[in-house]
C-alpha cells in the first residue's frame, strides 16, 4: 500500500483518479438523453408490445456471466438494456395486465426517479428536503384517511413491510415498552384476528413478531367475502374465558382474491369495546378514499389504529412506495426509537429535528420513495388519481356484465371493487390453468388464476390508469376466440 498526492491510500495498479463519474459530461448527457427518449417511446407504444414476454435464452445467458473487472463504454451497457431487459419487463405497463394488483407508473414518477436518485438522498434522519417532502405525505394521507392531525406515518418497501410495522406496534402496546428487551418470556399469549380471506402476509407479520401465526385466528367471512363481526365477537369472548390476551384485529379494505371489503365500522366497535388494536389492510383498496364514488365503500377506516397502503398500486407511483399511516406517533416512536450515539439530536445542523424515520420503523438507511409519491399527487392531484381509481371499477363491473351475459362464462364472486374472479362452464382446473397461461405466453392478455369454494378460477385485477373500455371488450374478444378455437362454451 501506499499513500497517494491525495491523501487516499492505494494498492498498486489502482485507477490514479479515484472519481466514478464521468470523464466526458457532455457525452453522458448526451447518452443518458437518448435512454430517456427511449423509455418515453416505450411507454407512449406500450399497446404496440406485447404484455408479457419471457426472457429470451440469450438473455438468460447474458446474465451468467462472471463479476466484471474492467469498464465498459456506458453506451454498451445501455445497448445490453435495451435488449436484454427493457422487452422482458413484468408487463404491468400495459392495459391489459390483469393478473396482479401492480401500479402501472407514470412518466412523472420516472422523472422523480431521476431526481431522487441524482441527489440520493438517504431519508432515515437528518435534517433535510427529503424529510419534510415525507412529513408532507403523512400529513395528506392523513386528511385522507380521516385521521386527526398528530398521527405520524412512514414509507416502506410494501404493504407487506407495513403490516408488520402496525403488528410490532400493537405488540408493544399491548404488552408495554419493555418487551423490546425481554421479548415475549412469561407473558400472557397474544392473540389476533383478521378476516380468512386477510392476505397471508398478516400471518407472516405474527411470524415475525415473535408471536407466532398460530395465534392469529382467522375469522369466518360471509358470501361475498367479509369478515362476520358476529363471529369475531364470538371468537374473542372464547379467548378471553380461555385465559389469552387479545390484542390486535386487522380489517381488510380490499382482499387479494376479490376485492371485498371488511364492515371496517362494525370491527371499528369491537376494538373499541375490547380495546384492541384496529389494524387495516388498505394494501389494495385504501387509496379509493380519494374518490368521491367510492369513499363511503370504507366508512370507518378513520377510527382504526393503523392502516397499510401502497401508492405503488392504484396510486400508480412507481415500485416501491408502500406506507403505513399510525394515529398515535407516539407509540410507534415507543416501538422503534434506538437511543443510539451516531444518532444524537441537535437544536441546528444536520442533527436538527426531534422525530426522524428511523424512529419509527426498522429501517435507518432508506430511499426518497416520497418524492415520487409527492411528485405524482402534487401534477395529477388527488381528484384525478380518485377518478382513476373509479374508472377500473367501473372497467370491473363492465367485464363481469359481459361476463354474465355470455354463456361460457359464470361469475364466482361478486365485484367489490376492481377485481373480477369468473368460471368457464364446463372446464377443468387444467383448461382454467392452460388458459391464463397461454394468453400470458401470446403476450395478448395477463390475467392470473386463484381458488375459490376450491374451484380454480381466472382473476382479472384491473388497476391500470390506461385500461379502456376498448381494452376490456378486446379482451372479451380474446376470450371467446379461444374458447371457441377449443370448441368450448360454443
Amino acid at each position: 500500500m501506499s499513500l497517494s498526492a491525495n491523501g487516499i491510500f492505494a494498492a498498486a495498479g489502482d485507477l490514479a483518479e479515484p472519481s466514478l463519474d464521468p470523464a466526458d459530461w457532455d457525452q453522458f448527457r448526451q447518452t443518458a438523453h437518448g435512454l430517456l427518449d427511449d423509455m418515453i417511446t416505450h411507454i407512449e407504444t406500450i399497446r404496440q408490445r406485447p404484455v408479457w414476454q419471457a426472457p429470451a435464452d440469450e438473455t438468460r445467458q447474458r446474465f451468467t456471466r462472471p463479476l466484471p473487472n474492467g469498464s465498459r463504454e456506458l453506451g454498451d451497457v445501455l445497448d445490453d438494456v435495451r435488449t436484454h431487459i427493457i422487452p422482458f419487463a413484468t408487463g404491468n405497463l400495459h392495459p391489459l395486465f390483469m393478473g396482479w394488483v401492480h401500479g402501472a407508473g407514470t412518466p412523472i414518477g420516472m422523472v422523480a426517479e431521476i431526481v431522487a436518485s441524482g441527489l440520493n438522498m438517504n431519508c432515515g434522519g437528518r435534517d433535510h428536503a427529503g424529510i419534510v417532502v415525507e412529513q408532507q405525505i403523512v400529513r395528506w394521507m392523513g386528511e385522507a384517511l380521516g385521521y386527526p392531525a398528530g398521527a405520524s406515518g412512514l414509507f416502506l418497501t410494501g404493504s407487506s413491510m407495513a403490516n408488520f410495522v402496525a403488528v410490532t406496534i400493537a405488540r408493544t402496546e399491548a404488552l408495554g415498552q419493555s418487551v423490546r428487551d425481554t421479548g415475549l418470556r412469561g407473558e400472557s399469549q397474544l392473540v389476533a384476528y383478521t378476516s380468512a380471506q386477510a392476505h397471508s402476509c398478516i400471518a407472516q407479520a405474527m411470524q415475525l413478531s415473535g408471536i407466532g401465526s398460530a395465534n392469529l385466528q382467522l375469522v369466518e367471512v360471509d358470501a361475498a367475502g367479509r369478515m362476520l363481526p358476529g363471529a369475531l365477537r364470538a371468537m374473542i369472548a372464547e379467548d378471553l374465558a380461555k385465559g389469552l390476551l387479545p390484542f390486535l384485529v386487522v380489517g381488510t379494505a380490499g382482499t387479494v382474491n376479490t376485492g371485498a371489503i371488511d364492515p371496517l365500522a362494525d370491527i371499528a366497535d369491537i376494538a373499541s369495546r375490547e380495546n384492541l388494536w384496529f389494524h387495516v389492510d388498505g394494501a389494495i383498496g385504501a387509496l379509493a378514499m380519494l374518490s368521491t364514488s367510492l369513499r363511503d365503500l370504507f366508512k370507518g377506516i378513520e377510527r382504526s389504529a393503523s392502516v397499510a397502503l401502497d401508492f405503488h398500486k392504484w396510486g400508480q407511483v412507481p415500485y416501491d412506495a408502500g406506507f403505513l399511516l399510525v394515529r398515535d406517533g407516539d407509540a410507534q416512536k415507543r416501538t422503534f426509537a434506538q437511543p443510539a450515539a451516531y444518532l444524537q439530536r441537535a437544536d441546528r445542523g444536520l442533527a436538527a429535528g426531534e422525530t426522524w424515520p428511523c424512529d419509527l420503523g426498522p429501517d435507518l438507511s432508506r430511499g426518497f420513495r416520497a418524492l415520487k409519491t409527492w411528485m405524482t399527487i402534487e401534477a395529477l392531484g388527488a381528484d384525478r388519481i380518485g377518478q382513476s381509481i373509479a374508472h377500473t371499477c367501473m372497467l370491473a363491473r363492465y367485464l363481469a356484465e359481459h361476463l354474465e351475459r355470455h354463456p361460457a362464462f359464470k361469475l364466482k364472486a361478486p365485484v367489490a371493487l376492481n377485481i373480477v374472479c369468473f368460471g368457464i362452464r364446463g372446464a377443468n382446473a387444467e383448461f382454467v390453468r392452460n388458459l391464463v397461461l397461454d394468453l400470458q405466453e401470446s403476450g395478448l392478455a395477463a390475467p392470473s388464476w386463484t381458488t375459490l369454494d376450491g374451484e380454480l378460477v381466472v382473476r382479472c385485477a384491473i388497476v391500470n390508469h390506461r385500461t379502456t373500455m376498448a381494452d376490456i371488450d378486446r379482451f372479451l374478444d380474446i376470450l371467446t376466440r379461444y374458447l371457441a378455437d377449443r370448441g368450448v362454451g360454443s
